[in-house]
């Protein structure tokens, strides 16, 4: 077994927001059956028991961990401000679907900006990637040979993921690269996302044991 600090991100199932549902608030959006079926699944694949599960606040990561945390009843489960990226001001979002956000997730990506808050509730991009170092940080503090499970979100998965890629890009540089033209999430729904502490940097890791 690895004696270096090891991380699996885990996106959440399915969700109705995924199917193109409309949403009540970013914080209870629920499982799809289909993501109930994903989670279970992820829970029966594990191959080591983790020393920690960390778990975003959102109903939707939450339900997803339910099965991981059952299968291992004896290992800690915290919260952490590791919920989705909130760019739109809730109150534009709340009662809407997708399609009908487009248009202003569209000019929020192409303007690019990392400093501009939507609104009361939302976040900055700059703001998002404190979070997303400092949760890094957090998990670097870990002793050496922890595993960590975290569920999460795609968009906080996909910038993690591009943290530990590429440091060094300011944060103008990584907004620029993290829409990629309104592709699909580049982190699918139950996707594993491993990364490894080196001791002085991050790396990505596999995502299971050989």
């Amino acid at each position: 077994m690895s004696h270096a600090m090891r991380a699996i991100f885990i996106r959440h199932g399915e969700s109705t927001a995924n199917t193109g549902l409309a949403s009540a608030d970013v914080a209870s959006i629920a499982l799809t059956q289909r993501g109930e079926r994903q989670a279970g699944q992820l829970a029966r694949e594990w191959t080591e028991t983790p020393s920690l599960i960390v778990t975003s606040p959102f109903q939707r990561t939450r339900q997803t961990a339910t099965p991981t945390i059952a299968r291992f009843p004896g290992v800690p489960v915290e919260t952490w401000d590791i919920a989705e990226f909130t760019y739109l001001q809730p109150a534009r979002w709340n009662g809407t679907a997708a399609a009908d956000r487009r248009p202003h997730v569209e000019r929020y990506w192409t303007a690019a900006d990392p400093s501009y808050c939507d609104g009361e509730g939302a976040e900055s991009f700059a703001g998002f990637l404190r979070r997303v170092e400092a949760t890094l940080a957090r998990l670097a503090a870990l002793p050496p040979a922890a595993l960590v499970y975290v569920f999460g979100h795609g968009q906080f998965i996909q910038a993690a993921r591009a943290i530990v890629a590429a440091p060094d890009l300011d944060d103008a540089a990584q907004m620029r690269a993290f829409w990629q033209g309104g592709a699909p999430p580049v982190v699918a729904n139950a996707q594993r996302v491993g990364f490894q502490w080196q001791g002085d940097c991050w790396a990505c890791a596999p995502a299971l044991a050989a």
